[in-house]
């Protein structure tokens, strides 16, 4: 079994060595980012099991950070921070945060939450990679085509209808657009988005689907009437309401 690498991110030094020691005396691999810019550096060149993440931080903060870690990654996230009021618990776990803890915190209750998180995520994401894997399987085609739009599965680039707006989708938002165009007209829940996007559960106040779908109709504005395809079931879900050639 691999050793786990726990990321801290927090601007303190003295608190990013406290916090590796913890880790590293338990067996753990450890890294460590002051900012936004090395934390992304650090999650694109290495594979990490578990963030613990401050909230102040200079630059973006670490509620802004933890929302581009959602819409793009499924890894363990839990806050570690000063910041006790209710408030910011609140909004770190709606954002989607695992778990919240305060400094100054207990070493052994720290590391035994950082475990069961880290063994909860794994088997959670086993299971449901496995039974979404089984459950779906996206066509062989090079492109999906809709209302003119062009979606390229190779490149993962969105084209509006007169070629003058172009963007290459993050991995989020185009498994989102590739499993709507593999559905389309068909009532599709948040939890069975979320599952094919980032192969995880939907937990409570998570908005990682609400922010994608925020996205894809923003791009999709650019395109004349393009903007009512992504329609709202309230209570439901989502429906792609449009024909779909691929």
């Amino acid at each position: 079994m691999s050793v786990p690498t726990v990321l801290i991110v927090d601007d303190e030094t003295v608190a990013c060595q406290m916090a590796s020691s913890v880790f590293n005396a338990e067996g753990y691999n450890t890294l460590t980012a002051t900012n936004g810019d090395e934390m992304h550096h650090i999650l694109d060149t290495t594979k990490v099991d578990l963030i613990l993440l401050d909230i102040n931080l200079p630059g973006k903060n670490g509620l802004i950070l933890a929302r581009e870690i959602r819409e793009k990654r499924d890894v363990a996230l839990m806050f570690v921070t000063s910041r006790d009021n209710e408030i910011d618990r609140i909004l770190g776990l709606e954002i989607g945060a695992d778990d919240y803890i305060t400094k100054p915190f207990n070493p052994r209750e720290l590391t035994i939450r950082a475990r069961n998180l880290i063994n909860r995520t794994k088997n959670v994401a086993k299971a449901v990679v496995e039974e979404t894997s089984k459950a779906f399987v996206p066509s062989n085609t090079e492109a999906y085509k809709f209302q003119d739009w062009v979606l390229d599965t190779n490149t993962h680039t969105l084209t509006s209808p007169d070629g003058e707006y172009k963007v290459k989708l993050p991995r989020a938002e185009y498994r989102m657009l590739q499993y709507f165009c593999e559905h389309a007209k068909l009532l599709i829940s948040r939890t069975e988005l979320l599952q094919y996007m980032l192969g995880r559960d939907l937990k409570e106040h998570d908005r990682t689907v609400d922010v994608a779908i925020r996205k894809l109709r923003k791009h999709l504005e650019n395109g004349n009437q393009s903007q009512n395809l992504i329609e709202t079931i309230h209570g439901e879900g989502y429906r792609f309401g449009t024909d779909v050639i691929f």
